[in-house]
C-alpha cells in the first residue's frame, strides 16, 4: 500500500478501532497497519473480527489482536478496556467507528428500530470514549479520538432519521469534550465521509441499486471514496504531528455535500412496493450477518 506518510510514523500508537472487523473500520486498520501500529479490533461477531486481525498480522506484520464486545454494553466496554490495559498496555488512540443503519420512511419506524442504531451510534461510542478517557485522565496519559460521522451532521438527511440524530451528537462529543478534555492532552477530532462502498452499508442504505454510476457522476470530483481515502486520514489525524488539531470534524466527500447537499432525496419517488423489496433486502442482510454471530 503506498502513502504520502513515512515508514513507522506510529509505530508507538496502540489504537482500539470499534467495528474494526469490516468496512471502513477494516480499511482504517490496514492503513494504521501500514505505518507501524499495533491495533485492537473489537465488534459483536468475533469470528470476523479474528479473520480481521489475522489478515493485519499476516500482511503487514504488525501486532493486531480481536476482541468480542458489543459496545451497547458499559459494563462489557470497561472490562474490555481494562483487560487491554493490563495486558497490552495503556491504548494511545480510540477510533469510534462501530455504527449501524437503514434506510425507513420514519413514520413507519418502529422504536426498537429507532434503538438499534442509536443504542450503537451515540450510547456506544460514549461508552468506548469515557471507558478509555477517564484512563488516560487517571494516569496523566495523552490520547487522541477520532470518531466517524457524517455529512448529515451539517445537511440532515431523510430517511436515515435516527443515523443522523446520533452522529450529530457524536459531533456534539467530539467538539465538547475536545475542549473539556483538553488540558490532559486529549485531542477528539471526527471524520465525516461521503460514499464510501461497502457491501453492508450499501446492502442497508441502497438495497434496490448498487449501481454507483450516478453517485460518481454528481461528485465533483467524478469518483467515490476508498477505504484507503479514509485510512490515510484517519492516519493523519492520530499522528503526533497532528497534535494542534482538535475539536474539528472533516468532510471527506470529494465536496459532495456541498454541491448535492442531503443523501436519499431520490426516495422520496419510492412506492410502498419499492419500500417493502428494500426491508426484506434490508431484513435478509441482517439474517446473513447473525449466522456469523457466536453467542
Amino acid at each position: 500500500m503506498e502513502t504520502v506518510f513515512r515508514p513507522g510514523l506510529l509505530k508507538n500508537e496502540r489504537v482500539l478501532i470499534t467495528g474494526g472487523g469490516t468496512g471502513l473500520g477494516l480499511e482504517m486498520a490496514k492503513s494504521l497497519a501500514n505505518l507501524g501500529a499495533t491495533l485492537h479490533l473489537c465488534g459483536r461477531r468475533l469470528e470476523v473480527v479474528e479473520d480481521a486481525a489475522k489478515l493485519i498480522r499476516d500482511t503487514y506484520g504488525t501486532l493486531a489482536f480481536a476482541h468480542k464486545l458489543d459496545i451497547r454494553d458499559p459494563q462489557s466496554v470497561d472490562q474490555l478496556i481494562e483487560t487491554i490495559w493490563s495486558e497490552h498496555g495503556p491504548l494511545t488512540a480510540l477510533i469510534n467507528n462501530a455504527a449501524g443503519n437503514f434506510i425507513s420512511r420514519t413514520e413507519t419506524l418502529s422504536a426498537n428500530g429507532f434503538n438499534a442504531i442509536s443504542d450503537i451510534v451515540l450510547r456506544g461510542t460514549f461508552y468506548v470514549t469515557q471507558a478509555l478517557g477517564k484512563r488516560w485522565i487517571k494516569h496523566q496519559l495523552p490520547g487522541s479520538v477520532v470518531s466517524i460521522v457524517v455529512t448529515w451532521v451539517w445537511t440532515g438527511s431523510p430517511f436515515v432519521v435516527p443515523s443522523a440524530m446520533a452522529k450529530s451528537g457524536v459531533d456534539a462529543m467530539t467538539k465538547s469534550l475536545a475542549v473539556e478534555w483538553g488540558r490532559y492532552g486529549i485531542r477528539f477530532n471526527a471524520i465525516a465521509p461521503g460514499v464510501i462502498p461497502t457491501e453492508g452499508a450499501t446492502k442497508r442504505l441502497r438495497p434496490k441499486n448498487t449501481n454507483q454510476e450516478g453517485l460518481t457522476k454528481r461528485n465533483p470530483l467524478r469518483r467515490l471514496g476508498t477505504g484507503q481515502d479514509i485510512g490515510e486520514l484517519a492516519a493523519f489525524l492520530i499522528s503526533p504531528g497532528s497534535s494542534w488539531i482538535s475539536g474539528q470534524t472533516i468532510a471527506l466527500d470529494g465536496a459532495d455535500h456541498l454541491a448535492n447537499g442531503a443523501y436519499f432525496t431520490e426516495y422520496f419517488d419510492w412506492s410502498d412496493e419499492d419500500w417493502e423489496a428494500a426491508r426484506k433486502a434490508i431484513e435478509a442482510k441482517n439474517a446473513a450477518d447473525k449466522v456469523t454471530r457466536k453467542p
